[in-house]
């Protein structure tokens, strides 16, 4: 937790990032030390910080640039404070879930050195546009990954579970352990234990038709990329608490998901989605290896 240094503004971060902008003009509300560094909050800014809740995507670089002088940002991060007492925290030290009503919630760019002067000051900010593409690539890949996952183990569950937006019982949702989106390419990780199987899954054989599942599972996604369809980040709203939804419409129906990454435009500028399915710790999990492009996860 940090102080604040003055009453800090109630209203959360205006994001851009959503619709895949780059650059912004902002004023500088707060200057904060985070981890021997410091921390930019503007009013606004195009960055997408990593999610402290979920960080599966990590967070935005650039530059913040102001009066012919620019700091490189580092990293950007979550910091959310709450409304009634001011108290400010940041990225993993923070108790609630991003949204919680009783908080506001900021993007901190993270820089080396001291941008103290800038209090009160308009800035430009400027994201690294290829990094921001690559993680943009890796995320919309596994965004797609997930559901053409659940249509090739559809015929595994002898239970009831949830469904994904396609109609599938929702294995990626309800197996995940984590997920870790790279430069064009993405790894999500699987429990496969007994409290899965508990919950309907048979994962009896798995390793003999693994190479015919990661077969099933590229089919479809050669197919989704080939159709070159619009790929859209929905929101309730402006800002980074508001809520974000991955929505592309497919062959078989629209894909859509919760989700707070940036992404591509249409699938079509993934140029080709591979994944591999490898079973590991005596087949007590699954890992999905996901890459765009050509290139390795």
């Amino acid at each position: 937790m940090t102080e604040p240094s003055k009453p800090f503004p109630s209203d959360s971060t205006v994001v851009s990032f959503p619709s895949g902008a780059l650059d912004a003009e902002a004023t500088v509300r707060h200057v904060l030390a985070v981890a021997g560094r410091y921390g930019l909050i503007c009013d606004a800014t195009p960055f997408h910080p990593e999610d402290h809740t979920w960080p599966d995507q990590p967070g935005d670089q650039g530059v913040v640039a102001a009066g012919g002088h620019e700091f490189q940002v580092l990293d950007s991060v979550i910091a959310a404070a709450h409304r009634g007492t001011g108290e400010l925290w940041v990225a993993g030290d923070i108790p609630v879930r991003r949204g919680d009503p009783d908080w506001s919630w900021h993007v901190v760019h993270v820089v080396a050195d001291d941008p103290r002067d800038l209090l009160g000051e308009r800035v430009r900010l400027s994201v690294d546009p290829e990094r921001r593409a690559g993680l943009s690539a890796g995320h919309t890949g596994c965004e797609l990954v997930g559901p053409a996952l659940n249509a090739a183990l559809r015929d595994r569950w002898r239970k009831d579970a949830g469904l994904d937006s396609l109609g599938a019982p929702d294995f990626d949702k309800i197996a995940i352990v984590s997920s870790r989106i790279g430069l064009h390419g993405s790894v999500d990780r699987y429990r496969m234990g007994k409290s899965l199987r508990r919950k309907g899954f048979t994962a009896d054989g798995l390793a003999d038709v693994l190479g015919d599942l990661q077969a099933q599972v590229n089919g479809l996604l050669a197919e989704w990329v080939a159709a070159d369809v619009p790929v859209v980040v929905r929101t309730d709203g402006p800002s980074l608490a508001d809520v974000r939804r991955f929505t592309c419409e497919v062959r078989q129906g629209p894909v859509v998901a919760l989700c707070g990454g940036t992404h591509v435009a249409t699938t079509g500028e993934l140029g080709r989605v591979v994944a591999r399915l490898e079973l590991v710790d005596d087949g007590r999990e699954l890992v999905l290896g996901t890459s765009t492009g050509g290139a390795a996860t």
